[in-house]
């Protein structure tokens, strides 16, 4: 296993210079974060049933899974992000096209199903006379019902649409097994076929990143290692072990994240460490792959090397995991910004 130096400032300013000629577009699980505060000082015994109402007193809503993705593909100011996947016709929806809109991200490509639901996850956090924020179970949006051959066709149809556009295209492949998300094997299928004819793709899949072959697979360490048939907890060598073994399998280059010791890129047999810039004090993880492999598409649609595309990834996850309680992006400026700190 060899190890990559980090890139000298005059090489990443040259990759953000060039990420601004390239268009860019994410197909997959399009969803919504749905924050509510919730103050319990200002909670009454309801007259009708035994509880105390959960008072909201603010709301956020941000872009999540795929569309996290456009959004941190959107900061970094490509010549054009495209966001395609799918959505219900319910305020979910329309919510999610708004964010999209004010993101500068392209939603033309994006199908919308009457009577289907717009992925959520909306969690409200509680607090109470102390300082301290609770949060309360997570409530989840999906379709749990299959939405059938014609959708799935509308979907092909806007993938074959985008993929005409796209320098490379992301697969934010989230949802779990028991809900009907945007990549069904049939649409999977076809991903695949958009690879093999040329189309880079890079894909993300929480539960599935073992069912995609001639790409590049973009697993985090427990996720590549389970794929791989290898035990998920381990050393940077396991780690090694596993990247290989499932690019190996699955005739994929492999860019795998391992949390605060950077990135291996596995191909043909060799690994690569990719380190990253340790993150002092507190952090919150949540979007930080969808950080990464909006940094690493770009890069590398802008010319990097894999390697130095990893490295810029993890500046990039570096960014968005300092800002606590949101799934962020990270600016060009940022990007420079903790770049400079770090060296």
């Amino acid at each position: 296993m060899t190890r990559f130096p980090p890139l000298s400032r005059t090489r990443l300013v040259e990759i953000l210079d060039k990420i601004k000629d390239v268009s860019v577009a994410v197909f997959g699980d399009l969803c919504i974060d749905i924050y509510w505060d919730v103050d319990m000082r200002m909670s009454e015994l309801s007259r009708e049933t035994p509880h105390f109402a959960m008072p909201v007193v603010g709301e956020r809503i941000s872009l999540g899974g795929g569309g996290n993705v456009a959004a941190n593909l959107a900061a970094l100011l490509p010549k054009q992000a495209y966001a395609c996947g799918l959505i219900g016709d319910d305020w979910r929806g329309r919510e999610l096209i708004a964010l999209c809109k004010a993101a500068d991200i392209d939603t033309s490509h994006i199908v919308c199903g009457m009577g289907l639901i717009s992925n959520a996850f909306c969690k409200p956090m509680r607090r109470g006379i102390s300082s301290t924020i609770y949060e309360d179970p997570r409530l989840d949006f999906a379709n749990v019902v299959p939405y059938g051959q014609e959708i799935e066709g509308a979907m092909i149809k806007a993938l074959d649409a985008v993929a005409t556009k796209a320098d490379v295209l992301c697969i934010s492949d989230q949802l779990p097994t028991n809900v009907y998300g945007a990549v069904t094997p049939r649409v999977r299928e076809h991903i695949l076929k958009l690879a093999a004819s040329g189309l880079t793709v890079v894909a993300d899949s929480r539960d599935r990143i073992g069912e995609y072959k001639n790409v590049i697979l973009k697993p985090n360490e427990v996720e590549g290692a389970r794929a791989a048939g290898l035990p998920a907890a381990g050393n940077i060598n396991e780690y090694a072990q596993a990247a290989a073994k499932l690019s190996a399998m699955q005739k994929c280059e492999v860019v795998m994240t391992i949390g605060a010791d950077g990135s291996l890129y596995a191909f043909e047999g060799s690994v690569t460490h990719v380190p990253a810039f340790p993150v002092p004090g507190d952090i919150d993880i949540c979007g930080a792959g969808d950080s990464f492999i909006s940094g690493f598409s770009l890069a590398i649609a802008a010319g990097a090397s894999r390697p130095e595309a990893a490295f810029f990834a993890g500046l990039c996850s570096g960014v968005t995991i300092q800002k606590i309680g949101a799934t962020g992006t990270a600016t060009a400026e940022e990007v420079l910004g903790w770049f400079d700190k770090c060296k």
